[in-house]
């Protein structure tokens, strides 16, 4: 038995409250004061993971160390706490179902009926406690998925009742995230909608500890008094979550609420002040910048901004370190083409030709690295669109027309991208893919060992292709450079063109990596070199003028 203690997160009234980055600023406001804290995700759906969703569906799925394939949560929670989430950070519904069915199939419940309650409830609080039991935490936050009275999230509910009472007082808490909404008719903020979510979470046996109100208006003292009254709460434990610019100004507007004291009052904690004067000098190099440039994030899903939410964090961190605001314009692969490319890439500063899955798109994203590499702009590819850059450069340097991937065309006898070895007697889709952190021997002499500043990284994977090494050394004669390879296989993970100003492909998801007390080194390297591009063509125009 372990003396952690642990925090509930759950969500009442509406969906996209931000549980995620409450949880991440308390934590990081806990963490401040010496604590070890993690967070985990508990997902009512019934998928193992969110690894065989569409992007649309669920926005980016964000991948670990250990290769899980989790919710973009655990994304912010990284970026947040600067440490790596695991396996055990993320729990899924199916998650549950599968485990306790696998145990009922090898005979575990023999002679039991296998119910909800205690067997579904009692996996939940396994999963809870697995990360409290490893001894490596002082305090486990524990986000619920969904909204307090949804029929998908009651098996949890009904766990942390239990929870609650196995750990005893002051060693489990919850937080209740809720709306307090603004009726510009009647000029009123109203508390009805957090006290009827309030009510369902009491219908359930929780009652909640804290109630942090989202708002778009500060809330008055006496409004405070009448929730702490009708909710049965201390009126100190009525937290205001006004609206910000920046989800980095959380953790700051939690401390001046004194969300941290509360919770540690309440958990019969030492509290002491958070030292929080790196994420304020980040936050004001981020609100500060000296300059700007704008690029490019060539995508497949861009209508859905979370689709790419790692990418767009990691542009915020790189940005700062450069003390640069780095604009994105988001652009549709599909809707790209050799007529309108011009129009579409001419003005940027950078493009970044993001991951993805499918035929979709394809073409409008080769249209894209040839323009960048035949017009000398940045250019980072990452994963497929590094896969991308490959074909381009095999169909329009090396001639071969009809290089391609058998992602896109199995039928092609140019391959220049297949399918990795293992993966071929591979048929289930989900977690089977090359996932987690895998290492990478980086070229002497290469742009990536000077940025990287290491012979050896690693980064995170999640791809089933890979560029075929039977072309790698035409691809090299003509200028393309393999400058990373895993130093196991040889597989071919960076590529560049050292002709051109800044031209960098890489088989992996930098972006997972990039936290704001850990900028990701690529990310930092890009901005810079498109604020040197952006100079450049500035002091071209100025010369012609």
């Amino acid at each position: 038995m372990t003396n952690t203690k642990y925090i509930f997160v759950t969500g009442g009234v509406t969906s996209s409250l931000g549980k995620g980055i409450i949880a991440a600023s308390l934590a990081k406001l806990l963490q401040s004061q010496g604590y070890r804290v993690t967070i985990q995700k508990l997902d009512p759906y019934i998928n193992v993971d969110p690894g065989t969703l569409n992007p649309y569906e669920h926005g980016e799925c964000y991948v670990t160390e250990d290769g899980a394939e989790t919710d973009l949560d655990l994304g912010h929670y990284e970026r947040f706490l600067n440490t790596p989430t695991s396996q055990a950070n993320n729990v899924t519904t199916g998650r549950i179902y599968q485990s306790v069915i696998r145990k009922e199939r090898k005979g575990k419940f023999l002679g039991k009926t296998v119910q909800v309650v205690p067997h579904i409830t009692d996996e939940i609080k396994h999963r809870i406690q697995l990360l409290g039991n490893s001894g490596d935490y002082d305090i486990v936050i524990t986000e619920i998925g969904g909204t307090v009275g949804d029929i998908e999230s009651l098996p949890y509910i009904e766990a942390v009742r239990q929870l609650r009472w196995d750990l005893g007082e002051n060693n489990g808490i919850v937080v209740h995230l809720t709306l307090v909404p603004y009726l510009s008719a009647a000029g009123e903020l109203k508390t009805k909608p957090t006290q009827h979510s309030v009510k369902t979470l009491m219908e359930s046996g929780v009652q909640a500890d804290i109630l942090v109100c989202r708002t778009e208006h500060h809330l008055p003292e006496d409004l405070k008094r009448k929730l702490a009254l009708f909710c049965n709460v201390t009126q100190e434990s009525v937290i205001e979550s006004i609206d910000a610019s920046t989800i980095y100004d959380v953790p700051n507007l939690m401390l001046k609420e004194g969300l941290d004291k509360v919770v540690l009052k309440k958990l019969n904690l030492k509290c002491t002040e958070p030292d929080v004067a790196k994420w304020n000098e980040f936050l004001k190099r981020h609100k500060n910048p000296k300059t700007e440039v704008t690029i490019g994030l060539i995508g497949k899903y861009v209508e859905l901004q979370d689709s790419y939410k790692s990418i767009l964090e990691a542009f915020i961190h790189a940005g700062a370190a450069n003390e640069v605001k780095v604009n994105i314009e988001s652009i549709h692969s599909e809707y790209l083409n050799s007529d309108n490319i011009e129009v579409k890439l001419a003005h940027l500063d950078g493009v970044l030709v993001a991951p993805g899955f499918g035929e979709r798109g394809i073409e409008g994203k080769i249209d894209a690295v040839r323009f960048v590499r035949e017009n000398n702009i940045p250019f980072l590819g990452i994963c497929l669109g590094m896969q991308m850059a490959v074909i381009e450069f095999a169909r329009n340097v090396l001639g071969i027309k009809d290089a391609d991937s058998t992602e896109m065309n199995t039928a092609t006898k140019n391959a220049v991208i297949d399918l990795m070895e293992e993966q071929k007697s591979i048929t289930d889709k989900g977690g089977t893919m090359r996932l987690g952190a895998w290492a990478c021997d980086l070229k002497l002499g290469s742009l990536v060992r000077d940025i990287y500043k290491a012979e050896t990284i690693k980064e995170r994977h999640r791809h089933r292709y890979e560029f075929n090494g039977n072309y790698k050394a035409q691809m090299e004669a003509a200028g393309m450079i393999a400058t990373g390879l895993n130093p196991d296989t040889g597989l071919v993970e960076i590529i560049e063109i050292p002709e051109h100003p800044w031209f960098v492909g890489v088989q992996y998801h930098p972006e997972y990596k990039s936290t704001v007390a850990n900028p990701h080194p690529l990310f930092v390297a890009f901005v810079a070199a498109a604020l040197k591009y952006k100079s450049k063509q500035k002091g071209v125009s100025m010369a012609r003028n």
